[in-house]
């Protein structure tokens, strides 16, 4: 029997003889003791192994790093000056009795304390990589989360339902993951991209407060933080309204915050609209931490001779941005010329500047290729509105309103997380979180000549807003609401359409018509005709959480068998292809131009 986990070994066990479990972290012989660092989920113990005790010292000298072994010794004190303040055990160590190597291991294909290891080696060996001391504490700290919310959530009344894996492909934003179905020649399920109209259905059951921590399926690009299958804490209530939902979970996350790290979250989380988001930051998940905002310049340029900035003026759909970056007028011409780079990457054509020397001495006081553009009275109103002082960097956007939001709300984040921004106070490190609220009801597809639902079709508008969605669905506003937290969206949810007439003036403005709403929704919709009751809920991501709260660059990061960017899994080389026998039993054949 195991006395105790190998890092818990402390001063209390002193004079105690001990057996533990482990892997060989490291071997150090130091002619005639030979040392051992034993590792496990805990933490590190140091093993000593004398001559006096001739077998276990004869197996000692056969030990290599990850060999697996049980351990029974005496636990006492290390010699002075020995003493390892950084362990949990660094105090004391195990004068090793009987030692059994209970596996032996061979040459792993790195050290595991190697912080300079490339992704593509950890995930092809994430067996090894899990045992690397911060991955361990990535996944029970995951692990803490999850049991907090579980705790938080029970003591509310909210009941763990699970919900299918196989089910129905429906619209809901991005690709489905298709599964054949054997049974039933040339039909498909589809993996959830969430349980959301399962969890409506609940709602309708009676069950009225829902929780399920469970895995969702997307098939879109990915990214640092993205994955094709990702973990949903997902909630549904029902007779409460969208303030009071809100206000249910903030508390879950500040009491998860408290406990699991013991940080004290605001009691009140500031609220925003979209739309004030948007024009402040280019951004529905701003990064509060970061003191740079837009200033909207669209009145002032439109006469201008810079036609950059007078056409975007005067272009339904563009806009006109500065973004003043106090003391930016140290930035160097390099320095600039890098930021141009960068925010081509969102499509920005370049990246127009003026560096603001003398505010006094108006337009001989600044310094830009575009000055001798722009006329006196812009440049006067320019100045007044962004507060520019001396030494300070006026950047500017100026196209359509995307590009803009995109390109100057990526540059915002990236001044102010570097060490210029650090070093001059426009980044303060602490946790910000923030309600955005008021989200648009529709987003209209240029392309398809069509709106399409900014959420999810079943999204309540806000009170007065119905006839906007048959007069003008553009303008109108959704009881939706997202949980952004230092620049990452952790939560997403809404009030959610309970009534048949709302819903119908919803499809028809999304233009799909009775016949096409029965095809693709009909058991949801024959579901709210019994006396649905008023409900919402909201959806946290429980991977993003995690990564923020470790601080890890990926949630890749945080989770235990990840897929790369390519959707693919290195330990199991997975997706892979299958033979043909598999094929014919799912009625399915490839064309050859299809296989690679």
């Amino acid at each position: 029997m195991r006395t105790c986990y190998t890092g818990q070994v402390c001063r209390e066990h002193l004079g105690q003889t001990v057996t533990l479990f482990g892997w060989v972290h490291r071997r150090r012989d130091h002619g005639g003791v030979i040392f051992i660092d034993l590792r496990d989920r805990a933490g590190l113990a140091q093993i000593v192994f004398d001559p006096d005790h001739a077998e276990s010292f004869a197996t000692a000298e056969r030990l290599r790093n990850e060999f697996c072994v049980r351990v029974t010794g005496l636990v006492r004190e290390r010699p002075e000056g020995t003493v390892n303040k950084d362990l949990a055990s660094g105090e004391i160590e195990i004068l090793c009795r009987d030692i059994e190597i209970l596996n032996a291991s061979v040459t792993p294909p790195f050290q595991l304390d190697d912080d300079n290891l490339s992704e593509t080696t950890r995930l092809t060996h994430r067996v090894l990589d899990l045992r690397r001391p911060q991955m361990q504490r990535n996944l029970m700290l995951r692990y803490r989360v999850s049991i907090e919310v579980r705790k938080f959530l029970d003591d509310l009344g909210f009941i763990d339902i699970e919900t299918p894996m196989l089910t129905k492909s429906t619209p809901e934003g991005a690709r489905d993951y298709l599964v054949p179905s054997r049974v039933n020649a040339g039909h498909f399920f589809a993996l959830p991209q969430s349980p959301q109209l399962f969890k409506q259905m609940l709602m309708v059951s009676g069950f009225d407060r829902y929780y399920q921590i469970t895995k969702c399926f997307r098939d879109e690009d990915l990214r640092a933080d993205r994955q094709p299958e990702f973990t949903q804490i997902d909630c549904e209530t029902s007779f409460l309204s969208e303030t009071e939902i809100r206000a249910i979970f903030e508390s879950m996350i500040r009491h998860v915050f408290k406990v699991v790290q013991n940080v004290d979250l605001p009691e009140d989380f500031p609220q925003m609209t979209y739309g004030e988001a948007m024009r402040l930051y280019g951004s529905d998940k701003p990064d509060l931490r970061v003191k740079l905002e837009f200033t909207d310049l669209n009145d002032v340029m439109q006469d201008v001779d810079f036609k950059v900035f007078s056409q975007a003026a005067i272009t339904p759909g563009s806009r006109v941005v500065a973004l003043r970056v106090p003391g930016g007028g140290a930035l160097s011409r390099s320095e600039i010329d890098a930021y141009t780079q960068f925010v081509a990457i969102y499509g920005a054509k370049g990246l127009a500047w003026i560096k603001v020397n003398e505010v006094a001495k108006g337009r001989e006081g600044l310094q830009s290729p575009i000055v001798k553009n722009i006329h006196d009275a812009a440049l006067a109103e320019l100045l007044k509105r962004t507060g520019a002082q001396d030494g300070d960097i006026l950047f500017f956007g100026a196209d359509r309103a995307k590009v803009v939001n995109d390109a100057i709300g990526a540059l915002r984040v990236k001044i102010g997380h570097s060490e210029f921004g650090r070093k001059t106070g426009l980044f303060e490190n602490a946790w910000r979180p923030l309600w955005v609220v008021d989200f648009p009801m529709f987003e209209y597809d240029e392309e398809a000549g069509r709106y399409t639902a900014a959420h999810h079709p079943f999204t309540s508008p806000k009170d007065g807003h119905e006839d906007l969605l048959t007069n003008d669905p553009g303008k109108a506003l959704a009881k939706a609401y997202d949980m952004v937290l230092n620049g990452w969206e952790i939560g997403g949810g809404s009030v959610r359409i309970h009534r048949e007439e709302i819903q119908s003036k919803v499809f028809r403005a999304l233009k799909i018509d009775a016949e096409e709403a029965r095809e693709k929704f009909g058991f949801l919709l024959d579901a709210l005709q019994y006396g649905a009751p008023p409900h919402g809920g909201i959806a946290f991501g429980l991977d993003r959480i995690v990564t923020m709260m470790t601080g890890a660059e990926s949630i890749r990061d945080v989770i235990a068998f990840p897929k790369t960017q390519r959707a693919q899994c290195l330990l199991t080389q997975a997706p892979s292809a299958v033979d043909e026998k598999q094929l014919r039993e799912l009625h399915i054949r490839l064309r050859q131009t299809e296989v690679k």
